[in-house]
């Protein structure tokens, strides 16, 4: 058994010590908005908030996580979509397949947390989530917005 507090609410969890967060998030409490993608934290799709830190949920283990650990996934962010980097998300219309987008949403914020004014060298650098639909145009112009600057008015 574990106890885990995602997004603000403690959960007991019936499950071994090695299991995964990300199975424990998707498959025994039921929120999937974190994707499975690789399986070997290098995609990303995974991304949740441990501690306000971006983690690859495939990577962690339960027993990894202590129950004072605040796990956030992107259901977590809003109730409504009305987190400014959600928003800037469907302004800019990032995605297309949308299967990364979760994750990638998780880093920007993430990113956003550390480094309020980013440059287009600091997201190259923090957002290293796969996109396979190639939207990283947008990305990158949705986290500007998402800071308050200017886009580019970008479409790739």
């Amino acid at each position: 058994m574990a106890k885990l507090n995602i997004n603000g609410k403690v959960r007991d969890v019936q499950v071994e010590a090695d299991m995964p967060l990300l199975w424990v998030i998707r498959e025994h409490v039921g929120l999937t908005g974190t994707k499975y993608g690789c399986g070997v934290a290098q995609c990303g799709a995974c991304s949740v908030h441990v501690n306000g830190e971006v983690q690859r949920s495939c990577s962690i283990t339960v027993g990894s996580v202590k129950a004072s650990d605040k796990i956030v996934t992107i259901e977590g962010l809003s109730a409504n979509s009305s987190h400014p980097v959600q928003k800037a998300w469907a302004t800019v219309d990032v995605p297309q397949c949308g299967y990364c987008q979760s994750g990638q949403i998780m880093a920007a914020v993430a990113l956003l947390k550390k480094k309020p004014r980013p440059t287009d060298k600091d997201i190259d650098e923090a957002m290293t989530n796969i996109c396979r639909c190639g939207t990283y145009q947008r990305i990158r112009e949705a986290v500007h917005m998402a800071a308050g600057g200017a886009t580019t008015g970008s479409r790739s």
